[in-house]
């Protein structure tokens, strides 16, 4: 589950799920919400991995968000499913998704950039909570 909140000119996404591999992949989703208006509209045509070396959980939740935010950029991808694998040296992931298509998918923000600011990942009582600023 994702959340997306209000920050000042920026814009918050704050995620939570039971495992870390669900976090990082429900923060994907929150991401590309922020990007497209209907996610929905977003079909998983196109495959991508991603392979993110590092240990330290903030770091690479920063850096999981950048290399979606990077193929974005580059690629115009969207994704919308996602299979995480975390372990003690990074990340392993695949994304499927499909380039923008503005008429179809809506555009809703304009992200440029994951900030490091009030990033945070850490276990909850039920599980994990993320919260991270992007710059809108």
């Amino acid at each position: 589950m994702y959340e997306l909140f209000e920050h000042t000119a920026d814009l918050g996404l704050q995620a939570e799920a039971a495992t870390l591999n669900e976090l990082f992949a429900d923060a994907g989703l929150g991401l590309s919400s922020m990007i497209v208006e209907d996610v929905t509209a977003v079909r998983p045509l196109v495959e991508q991995s991603f392979d993110i070396a590092g240990t330290d959980r903030e770091y690479l939740f920063f850096d999981w968000l950048r290399e979606l935010l990077y193929r974005f950029d580059t690629e115009q991808l969207v994704f919308v499913k996602f299979e995480v694998l975390i372990d003690e040296s990074g990340l392993k992931a695949v994304a499927w998704g499909e380039p923008l298509e503005p008429e179809r998918h809506g555009r809703s923000h304009e992200v440029k950039a994951i900030t490091y600011h009030e990033l945070k990942v850490e276990r909850t009582a039920d599980g994990w909570l993320a919260e991270v600023i992007v710059d809108i």
